[in-house]
This record gives C-alpha cells, sequence and structure tokens, in this order.
C-alpha cells in the first residue's frame, strides 16, 4: 500500500487520548543477526520533538545538564532506569564518557541511551558544539536491532502526513544503504500507530 494511503488508513482508527508514535517495521531476510547486528543512526528531514539531557562538566543554559556531582543521585538501578526513561536521548563530553559508562552503561546500554561517537559525543564543551549536537540529535534515530527487525519511531500521529511520508521515505532509503545486502535483505516494510495494527507498505518479494 503507498505510504499516504496507509496513514490515511491508520487515521481512520479510534483515536487516544495521546499523541501517538508513529513506528516503521522493517522485517529482514537473508541477514545473519549476530554477525551483521546494526548500530548505527539515520537522520529524518522532520525531526518530533526529543527530551534530551547532557553529561557535562558543568551545568549548561542550553540543555539539562548531569554533572559528576550529580552521579551520587543514581546510587540505586531503580534511580539510573528513571533517568533513562525520563530523557530520549543523551549527549556527553568526551572526558567523561568512561565515567559515564561505568555508572550508568548497564542500564543505558539495554536501552540505547549510551552517547556514541555517531552521534552524542562532543569533543569540548563549547556552546557552539552543544548547540549543533542538540540540532543533530532531533534528527538522529539510533538503529540497533538484536532480531530479524528493525523497530523504529519515525513521528508523531500530530504531524503534517505529508512530513511523515518523507520521514518514511528517507528512513527506508537510509536503512536499505547499511544493510550489507542492500534491498534484498529487506522482507516487507510495515508502518503503525502506537496502538494500531501494522500496515505493510513494502511487499516482500515473491
Amino acid at each position: 500500500m503507498e505510504i499516504k494511503k496507509a496513514l490515511a488508513e491508520l487515521r481512520k482508527e479510534k483515536k487516544r487520548k495521546f499523541v501517538q508514535t508513529v513506528d516503521l517495521v522493517m522485517n529482514l531476510k537473508n541477514f545473519d543477526v549476530r554477525k551483521e547486528a546494526l548500530n548505527t543512526f539515520v537522520s529524518v528531514p522532520h525531526p518530533s520533538e526529543k527530551k534530551l539531557a547532557a553529561f557535562l562538566t558543568k551545568k549548561s543554559k542550553l540543555i539539562d545538564t548531569i554533572t559528576e556531582d550529580d552521579f551520587v543521585k543514581y546510587k540505586e538501578m531503580k534511580d539510573i532506569k528513571k533517568l533513562a526513561k525520563k530523557y530520549d536521548a543523551f549527549i556527553a563530553v568526551a572526558p567523561m564518557m568512561g565515567k559515564i559508562a561505568t555508572k550508568f552503561g548497564r542500564v543505558f546500554g539495554p536501552m540505547n541511551r549510551m552517547p556514541s561517537p555517531q552521534a552524542g559525543i562532543i569533543p569540548q564543551e563549547k556552546d557552539e558544539m552543544i548547540n549543533a549536537m542538540i540540532e543533530k540529535m532531533k534528527k538522529s534515530i539510533r538503529v540497533k536491532n538484536k532480531e530479524m527487525a528493525i523497530k523504529l519511531a519515525v513521528g508523531k500521529e500530530d504531524m503534517d502526513d505529508g512530513e511523515l511520508e518523507e520521514n518514511i521515505t528517507t528512513v527506508i532509503k537510509a536503512l536499505e544503504k547499511v544493510l550489507p545486502r542492500g534491498r534484498d535483505n529487506v522482507k516487507e516494510v510495515l508502518i503503525k500507530f502506537t496502538m494500531t495494527k501494522p500496515i505493510t507498505i513494502v511487499e516482500a518479494k515473491r
């Protein structure tokens, strides 16, 4: 089904009391998850709002900041999990990464919250670097799969259909570029809202 038609169908579903996320699911084939699992980022032209925080040596006016002095607030595993759930992504200044990994890595790693060299780590605490990384992080979607499917949030239901279509098309093309065998690794692509059933937009080749 065409993306626009699929979005129109999803919008016919029962309205929820919250703004649903638009999810893209790409089911894979001819893919060895153990050897070829992806850990990268793709960018979208129309980002939805993201809640970001930064690990920095001193407080910044530009972003919610966690300094080393704040680490004592996160003694328990539940406190670290709460922090990870509070924000969509984290950035960090490079010299702090070792301490961040030691303190938060066990929780942040599996939850895809660890700042990454590809998107999230800045070399120095300069306002222009922090600002540039904030803008990059807003547009970046993390791709990490441990199974024969890639699941990504590509927007929100309150976005314009044209913007959502552009995001979806951009993400599909970007994923095809990073998959080892490109289009031949794609079994099918589906989109859904948080509470709806998925609709297929790219059929499996027979």
